[in-house]
């Protein structure tokens, strides 16, 4: 039975897996999350969740000693984007503030990479998922009050729609899970596909 090894950080991302029961190891990783720029925009997030697995990888093979060789690393990079460009994490107030002023009243994605490795098969394996989301028109005073909530810190495009963002949302089409970090129906497919048994929680 293989052990999933979830190279992320994100509380979201491991209440998705809980709530699907999967017994999983986190293994948070630290790499760059600059897009390379002379790939194209899917390219790109696929690009960082690669690096992220692949950072994952090498870490687990030097610090654990009791590695379990027949394991599946899961990564994931979240991104909104607006007319061809990602939208990265806010870098302080002011930078959420000019992002969701540019999300007010019109519709972006949300593309979520996975990337998996299968350290028994030495295999690699990516997917991209995207969800459209259309924000009502935001005035000065829902946006001000948005950032009293702190919530916009370390969230790709600014918000959370887990989190009072919510009321931001008039509609959305696609994975709801996938615009909160991880598009579980995907990854399910996925693990399906590969026949991969992983270990879960009763």
């Amino acid at each position: 039975m293989k052990t999933l090894i979830l190279a992320s950080q994100s509380p979201r991302r491991s209440e998705i897996l809980k709530k699907e029961k999967y017994f999983f190891v986190p293994f948070p990783v630290y790499v760059s999350e600059i897009p390379d720029k002379n790939l194209s925009l899917n390219e790109q997030i696929i690009d960082i969740a690669r690096r992220k697995a692949t950072a994952c990888l090498d870490l687990y093979l030097d610090q654990s000693q009791d590695a379990n060789p027949d394991a599946v690393i899961l990564s994931a990079d979240t991104m909104v984007c607006v007319d061809d460009l990602a939208l990265g994490k806010p870098e302080d107030d002011e930078d959420a503030r000019k992002t969701l002023k540019q999300l007010s009243g019109r519709s972006h994605l949300v593309k979520t990479a996975v990337c998996f490795i299968d350290l028994k098969e030495k295999k690699i394996l990516s997917h991209i998922e995207t969800t459209e989301v259309y924000f009502k028109i935001l005035n000065d005073d829902d946006i001000t009050n948005y950032l009293k909530t702190r919530e916009h810190i370390d969230k790709a495009g600014s918000y959370g729609i887990q989190g009072q963002a919510q009321s931001f949302v008039e509609k959305f089409i696609g994975d709801y899970d996938n615009i909160v970090g991880l598009p579980i129906k995907a990854v399910n497919k996925i693990f399906l596909e590969q026949n991969w048994n992983l270990k879960r929680v009763e």
